[in-house]
């Protein structure tokens, strides 16, 4: 396994990411941002600390990037004292980032051009399930970085799934944001539209369990609501949601049809 992991990102996903990785036996660097107190809870636990992405890419085997978008990975893997000064042939790059396929495409060519492998693992569920070790990720990478990155994947993922060449694990997150964010959006409308009609809300949520229109967004939104009086059952936003693919939409650069997947899901949100 590898010597060192390198994490870029640990805020609500990536501070339980980098502890399963800490609890399962890797030497994990960690990259401080603004807020130091997920770092400093790092530190506690073993636990070292860089000063740039440079200076981690020289120091790690493997770099994970768990930050908030393409904007932010573009930032860090190409930017100044960036991630690409600092690595070298035989490194491996995951990046667990909701991004654009396009972007995906272009640090993965930029890799291999260097010797250094890549996936894109974009991941599903809440820092709940981060901090559990049990959330899901999509992988997009060629079968030999695949069968390097899964043991890492798996101090951290339950559910793992290689979804084809680098940049299919985006558009499976995309996709996936497609059907989980539309039925949180609608599920806050029926709520709404039961207020605004007087049906019983905690009977319409005996109806809507014990139908087809039941699922695990509704859960996950519905019973806070109902038993905490809480709005944030669903760790995830749509303000969140609608960061992803940034308006104006952006083409990858190989233009495939299947990367207006994420104009869709800023348009449905």
């Amino acid at each position: 396994m590898p010597a060192t992991i390198e994490f870029i990102g640990v805020g609500l996903m990536g501070h339980g990411m980098a502890k399963n990785l800490l609890a399962k036996g890797y030497d994990v660097i960690a990259l401080a941002h603004r807020n130091r107190a997920p770092v400093d809870s790092l530190l506690d636990k073993g636990a070292a600390e860089a000063a740039s992405p440079r200076e981690i890419g020289e120091r790690c085997d493997m770099v994970i990037l768990c930050v908030t978008g393409a904007p932010q990975v573009e930032a860090v893997v190409f930017g100044a004292d960036g991630l690409l000064d600092g690595l070298d042939s035989g490194k491996t790059l995951i990046d667990c980032s909701t991004g654009e396929p396009g972007l995906v495409e272009r640090v993965a060519a930029a890799c291999a051009e260097r010797g250094i492998g890549m996936a894109d693992a974009p991941l599903a569920r809440t820092p709940i399930e981060a901090e559990a070790g049990t959330l899901n990720t999509f992988v997009g990478a060629s079968p030999e970085v695949f069968e390097a990155v899964e043991p890492v994947l798996a101090c951290f993922c339950e559910n793992i799934f290689h979804m084809g060449a680098a940049g299919a694990g985006t558009r499976t997150k995309l996709i996936n944001n497609l059907i989980t964010m539309g039925q949180a959006a609608l599920t806050a409308e029926a709520l709404c539209a039961c207020a605004a009609t007087g049906v019983d809300m905690r009977k319409f949520y005996d109806v809507i369990s014990a139908g087809g229109g039941n699922s695990g967004i509704f859960q996950m939104i519905v019973p806070a609501i109902l038993e905490q009086g809480s709005f944030e059952g669903m760790k995830f936003s749509l303000a969140n949601a609608a960061k992803d693919p940034g308006p104006p939409c952006r083409l990858s650069t190989a233009g495939r049809p299947s990367d207006l997947i994420s104009c869709i899901v800023f348009i449905f949100v």
